[in-house]
């Protein structure tokens, strides 16, 4: 398994684990997450778009992670993704810049599967 989807698994698993001991408050937070996410006057892939440019700048690779996979299945793509990586580099500076490696790796194993 790739890089990118080790660190999905990974959380996942984790987040398996909080719901176990913390089930109240994870069960609201995926809903506050799904309810989010959903379509509203934003459509999905919008979306999914404007969290990889905020997980860029957040500098998390497991949002990357997700959110690519999640931006590719709502219908978005390679380079549509790629712009929203540099408007975060835009709002992140050099920093968030790095990171669009991470988005990269993100699409090749998701692209390439």
């Amino acid at each position: 398994m790739g890089e990118m989807k080790d660190s999905v698994d990974n959380v996942m698993k984790m987040m398996a684990e909080l719901s176990k001991k913390q089930s109240a408050t994870m069960r609201d937070f995926k809903s506050f997450m799904g309810n989010v996410l959903k379509e509203g006057v934003l459509d999905t892939k919008t979306k999914e778009l404007i969290a990889i440019g905020t997980s860029i700048t957040a500098r998390c690779k497991y949002c990357i992670a997700i959110h690519v996979q999640k931006a590719l299945a709502a219908g978005a793509t390679q380079d549509e993704i790629l712009e929203a990586a540099t408007v975060a580099i835009l709002m992140g500076g050099g920093p968030a810049m790095t990171y669009v490696t991470e988005v990269k790796m993100a699409l090749d194993e998701y692209l390439n599967q």
